[in-house]
This record gives structure tokens, C-alpha cells and sequence, in this order.
């Protein structure tokens, strides 16, 4: 198998066996000035592919899947769209709790998402802003692809009013139990049967039919599969140059899940962030300001400025994902993650895989000062071959290829942190 990533500066690929040894791994230029096919070609060919061989290919060329969510209370069903919104492998662009208005229409539509997950209401629960939004998404006309994944009363009503939608299970069938497969699925169908067509990223029709996700998505389903495997709380710190995703699976709590101290949103065992101010090439004036508010010392450390950026830009990333977010001003903090349990931390980027993996991670590992909790005693290993993408491509069909290629992440590989 061949597993290419083409990402929106440069597209990877690697040559994979049946049983998940790494044959060959390239890196090219991404052409989306052109085709992206052209650079995807030529990925697949410089890891010597041939024509038997089987092309999974993930993207985040063009900048992505954005996605908006509208839902009906800030803390619970907001909350818990925006979860699996980040689960998807989409930049959550905008967030919408209560009825929407004119100037909530205005403000959706202003923040240009690809796609809509609606939202609201528990099963047998509220109904009316549920249907209330749907009318007013009708009436507005907004030419994006809806997902409709709220009270499961009022899914034949959506589906009258937004004929065109998506309709799926609710998100969040009841108080603290969160569902996000079936959304995350319709997610990524609408994605590649809308998303990856509609960015012009290619003339024809090839490249859509290749695309089997987004790539936070892949990567995601990699990192569920490594924590499953490895039997252990996982971290993964994927530092770019525009973003920086922050990947987390822990073992389920059964107390966190239901007892009292449980979250109403639902418990986020598998969760991703996504920090589109955060990076060490677009986004380095972003880094820098966010070390300031943060009071981060972003001198270079041993390595030079662009490691001082990827360990600002990680450290920044892993405190926002630990001590979750606010939906507005004077609101409680909610997703967020206990990492303590974490045995192993992953370093991805470009930097990290060229020789910056090590001050990077000892900065996350020593954030003393972040407001979160260190996890007690973690190893960490880079990602030097950019496996996690490619293991989430070939998880569902060729699991035995798709652990193979992670089991050079266990936790008896890697090193002590």
C-alpha cells in the first residue's frame, strides 16, 4: 500500500507492506498552484508505487475542513458539536449556542465554513431550538453542506426544512454521554463528497475519489489505534508551520464517566486541538504573541530559533488542550483534559523530525508553570517517519499493516522522558 498526506506545502508519502514494515518514505513540494495530483504522482512515484499498488490518501491542502457548529447551550450541546467537530479533523471556525438571530446568520456566515453541524437538545429533551435553527439556516440559504446531529425527535422536521442535510444521531443523547462516531462519520462523507471538490485543489475528479479523510482525522484514528495498542494514555504534539494540533487518547475513568465529578458535555476520552494561531512559519508572529500573554521565555534554546518557536508553540498548544476553553467572557472553562495517566508523548512536525523532537518535548515535559498537570511518567518518541497519518489510513482495512506501522511508537521503544 501507499499512504500519501498532501498537505497544503508538501505532500508525503510512504510504501507500506502487508504487515506494516516501512519500505520507503518521500516528501514533495505540494502543487496546488496547479494540480495536486501532479505532486501526489510524483510522491507515490519516488516511493517507488507502481500501478497494483493500493493509494490512501488523506489532505489538508487548502487549508482544510472549517466547520461551523450551532447548537443550543453554550456548555452542554455547543460544547459537545465542538468536540466532534475537533474529532473530525476540522478547524472549528465559529461556534453558535441559543436561537439564531440575524446578526447570528450574519456572523456564521462571515466565518466561511465548509460545513454546518446543527445541533441540540438531549433525546427527549429540548426540541424547539433545534427546529427553530433549521428554519432560520433554511431561510438564509447559506449554500454549505449541513450536518444535522441533534434531538433525534425533531429529525424529520430538519430534514423537511433542510432537505439537503445530513442527518445522523444525536451527539449527545443524553446529559454526560457523548456519541460523536456517527457525526464523525457524516463529517468526513460530506467532506470528501463536498470539501475536497469544492477547493479547486484539482481539475478532475481523480484526486476526490483517492481522498479517504481529512488529515487531523487520519491522524486521530492513528493515534486511537497506538493508545489501544500500546494500552497506555497517549499525547501527541503535532507542531506545523501555519498550526498546531494537540492529539490526546487516555483510558476511560469510569468515575470521570459517571459519577459526579463527570462532564455534561460528555467524557472526551479520544479529543484533538487545533490552534490556528500557533506555528513556526505562517503563524510564528502568532507564537510570539501568544509567549507573551502566556509569559513564555521564547529565547532559542540549543538548536536555534525555529526550535525556540516549536517548543513555544507546543508548550502554548498542550496548555490550552490540558486546561480546555471558555465559550465567552465570565464563562467556566470546560474539555478539559487530565493528562496525568499520559505514558507516552509523541512529537510530529517538521522541526521535531529534523533534530528539534528532543528540547521540544523536555519543554512540554517542564512546564511547570502552564496550569496543568504534568503526566507522571511519560517517555517520548518523535514521529521521525510520519506514521500516525498513514496507520489511520489503513486502520479499518488493513489493521495488521496499520499496527505494524505504530509499533515502533510503544512505550518499551521509546525513550524516558
Amino acid at each position: 500500500m501507499v499512504c500519501v498526506d498532501v498537505g497544503s506545502t508538501y505532500t508525503k508519502a510512504c510504501r507500506v507492506s502487508g504487515d506494516g514494515r516501512l519500505l520507503a518514505r518521500a516528501e514533495v513540494p505540494t502543487t496546488a498552484a496547479t494540480d495536486v495530483l501532479h505532486g501526489l504522482d510524483a510522491a507515490v512515484t519516488a516511493v517507488g508505487g507502481s500501478g497494483t499498488d493500493q493509494v490512501y490518501v488523506c489532505s489538508s491542502a487548502g487549508g482544510g475542513l472549517r466547520l461551523a457548529v450551532v447548537g443550543y447551550e453554550p456548555l452542554v450541546t455547543a460544547e459537545a458539536g465542538h468536540r466532534v467537530g475537533l474529532s473530525a479533523g476540522a478547524q472549528v471556525v465559529h461556534v453558535h449556542a441559543g436561537r439564531l438571530d440575524g446578526a447570528g446568520v450574519r456572523a456564521l456566515r462571515a466565518a466561511g465554513p465548509d460545513v454546518i453541524l446543527l445541533v441540540g437538545g438531549t433525546d427527549g429533551g429540548d426540541e424547539d431550538t433545534l427546529r427553530h435553527n433549521a428554519d432560520r439556516l433554511a431561510a438564509a440559504r447559506i449554500r454549505v453542506p449541513v450536518v444535522a446531529a441533534g434531538n433525534s425527535a425533531a429529525a424529520g422536521y430538519v430534514t423537511g426544512r433542510l432537505p439537503a442535510a445530513t442527518v445522523t444521531a444525536n451527539v449527545l443523547p443524553r446529559i454526560g454521554v457523548l456519541d460523536p462516531g456517527p457525526a464523525r462519520a457524516a463529517i468526513r462523507e460530506v467532506f470528501l463528497a463536498h470539501v475536497i471538490g469544492g477547493k479547486k485543489l484539482s481539475r478532475g475528479r481523480r484526486f476526490a475519489s483517492l481522498v479517504r479523510a481529512a488529515t487531523p482525522d487520519a491522524v486521530l484514528a492513528g493515534v486511537e489505534l497506538l493508545a489501544d495498542h500500546a494500552g497506555c494514555g497517549v499525547l501527541v504534539v503535532d507542531v506545523g508551520g501555519a498550526t498546531t494540533d494537540v492529539y490526546s487518547a487516555l483510558l476511560p475513568d469510569a468515575e470521570l464517566a459517571t459519577g459526579p465529578r463527570r462532564d455534561v458535555a460528555g467524557a472526551w476520552w479520544r479529543a484533538r486541538t487545533v490552534e490556528g494561531d500557533l506555528g513556526v512559519n505562517a503563524s510564528a508572529a502568532g507564537t510570539r504573541a501568544a509567549a507573551t500573554t502566556e509569559k513564555w521565555d521564547i529565547s532559542p534554546p540549543s538548536g536555534g530559533a525555529a526550535v525556540g518557536l516549536a517548543a513555544a508553540a507546543a508548550v502554548i498548544a498542550v496548555r490550552r488542550h490540558a486546561r480546555g476553553h471558555s465559550a465567552g467572557p465570565g464563562q467556566p472553562r470546560t474539555g478539559g483534559r487530565d493528562l496525568r495517566d499520559v505514558r507516552l508523548i509523541v512529537g510530529s512536525g517538521g522541526v521535531l523530525r529534523h533534530g528539534g523532537g528532543g528540547p521540544v518535548l523536555d519543554a512540554v515535559l517542564g512546564d511547570t508553570a502552564g496550569g496543568w498537570a504534568l503526566p507522571r511518567a511519560a517517555r517520548r518518541v518523535i514521529d521521525a517517519d510520519y506514521v500516525l497519518a498513514a496507520a489511520g489510513l489503513l486502520a479499518a482495512e488493513h489493521p495488521v499493516a496499520a499496527r505494524g506501522l505504530v509499533r515502533g511508537l510503544y512505550p518499551d521503544q521509546a525513550s524516558p522522558g
